[in-house]
């Protein structure tokens, strides 16, 4: 197969080694002409994947023409936030039998819109066309060829086996899902989260107080997605739980690490500059409470974490405030 990966950042990188690992073709692109080129010379990208060498199978251009021309299927790997742009850039470009794998997790803090939404309101193509990979993937394991897995999801079941082909190698195994929606809100919702488990590390708070977060939290992120129509058991797989628990668990995740940050300062602003990377957690943590607030679901968790992130409460209250929440309204 021959594969377009739109984004040459720690994610897209290791996307590309996956893919080739899985024996196809791909061909990368990125606006950095810098990071594009040691790609092409040296096989590395030592600003998101320092002390990795890549396989020299990898090729990179700064040419959007050139990369959306190479392959029908385009796998994309920017910031969620800048999705809508980058789409509106591209369109004309992008012909009607292209088919778009999203691999964002997010929801745009602007319209309140899932990144699949995104993809068929600009390009204007059936939904059937696009897929989503997501599961608990942390870039810094899986560029080291640990085992993993994911879940491909997609309402088109030869797009999900086209996913499967696509990314399965021997370290790397993708498992199906019909449940795009499940999926997609899943990987968005344990962003937030895992900014709450880091703001009680940060805090000073152990293994108790984190195991009451991410349980409860799973709670959070099950009842928003059946009020959006989920599978409930999407919520038990690597979808759900899995990827809550990378999140949630690693000090590679920059969730979690932006909030032990928080936890430790207190200040959303120094939390900026010791960690001035994309954040999903923090820039969709409004969306998302909107989006559960719509469909009438409880989500303690995450209101509190907006409410840091925004500046209308600081992390200590957010832990004191989640303690006073009605235990009716925990119940699943």
């Amino acid at each position: 197969m021959k594969c377009t990966v739109l984004g040459t950042g720690a994610w897209g990188t290791t996307l590309a080694q996956i893919i080739v690992d899985a024996g196809h073709e791909v061909l990368m692109w990125g606006r950095n002409t810098e990071v594009v080129d040691e790609i092409n010379r040296d096989h590395t990208n030592l600003k998101f994947l320092p002390g990795i060498t890549l396989s020299s199978a990898i090729r990179a251009t700064s040419n959007i023409e050139e990369a959306i021309g190479f392959s029908d299927l385009l796998v994309l790997a920017v910031p969620a936030q800048t999705l809508r742009e980058n789409l509106r850039a591209w369109s004309t470009l992008i012909s009607p039998e292209k088919k778009l794998i999203s691999t964002l997790k997010g929801i745009e803090a602007d319209s309140y819109s899932r990144m699949t939404e995104i993809i068929v309101e600009i390009l204007d193509i059936p939904l059937a066309h696009v897929g989503l990979i997501t599961g608990p993937n942390l870039a810094g394991e899986l560029i080291l060829k640990q085992p993993a897995g994911a879940v491909a999801a997609s309402p088109n079941a030869q797009l999900v086996e086209e996913m499967i082909e696509l990314f399965t190698n021997p370290y790397f195994r993708v498992y199906p899902s019909l449940d795009l929606v499940g999926c997609e809100l899943a990987g968005a919702t344990k962003s937030v989260i895992a900014l709450a488990v880091g703001m009680a590390i940060g805090l000073g708070y152990g293994e108790n107080t984190q195991s009451m977060i991410i349980t409860r939290g799973l709670g959070e992120v099950a009842r928003f997605g059946i009020g959006y129509g989920a599978n409930p058991l999407t919520n038990l797989g690597l979808a759900g739980m899995g990827d809550l628990v990378a999140s949630c668990g690693s000090p590679l995740s920059r969730n979690r690490t932006f909030g032990e940050v928080l936890g430790r300062t207190g200040s959303i602003h120094q939390a900026r500059i010791e960690m001035p990377k994309t954040v999903e957690g923090v820039a969709s943590a409004l969306a998302i409470r909107e989006l559960a607030h719509r469909v009438g679901v409880e989500v303690p968790i995450i209101e509190v974490v907006s409410d840091v992130v925004s500046g209308a409460m600081t992390p200590i209250d957010a832990m004191e405030h989640l303690m006073t929440v009605s235990l009716r309204a925990e119940i699943l």
